[in-house]
């Protein structure tokens, strides 16, 4: 889902389908991820963001500073019949990465 503005209005656009779907969020944080299986965009509002903290944590270390607790959440990102690819999000400096089963 990419951000877009139109006029006061606020919008989440899906790429491959064109999809619309308005939101209320104030702020958005965009930030692109870069690994071997290619781009990705993570997209969060203010709502998503406060269920952000409420993760469950792992002990991971983090790739940026090293901290030893993140949060995690599992998504289904390719085909269903693979694995689901696990996010992290540092519980100390909020950096966000991936990994694939």
């Amino acid at each position: 889902m990419s951000p877009k503005k139109e006029g006061k209005e606020k919008y989440l656009i899906c790429r491959g389908c064109g999809a619309k779907e308005k939101t209320s969020g104030k702020n958005f944080k965009v930030s692109k991820n870069h690994d071997k299986e290619g781009e990705g965009i993570v997209v969060m509002d203010e709502k998503s963001k406060k269920e952000a903290d409420s993760l469950p944590v792992a002990e991971k270390n983090c790739p940026e500073c090293g901290h030893e607790k993140a949060g995690w959440w599992t998504q289904q990102t390719r085909s269903g019949d693979e694995a689901p690819t696990r996010f992290y999000k540092c519980k100390k400096c909020g950096h966000r990465w991936r990994e694939y089963s």
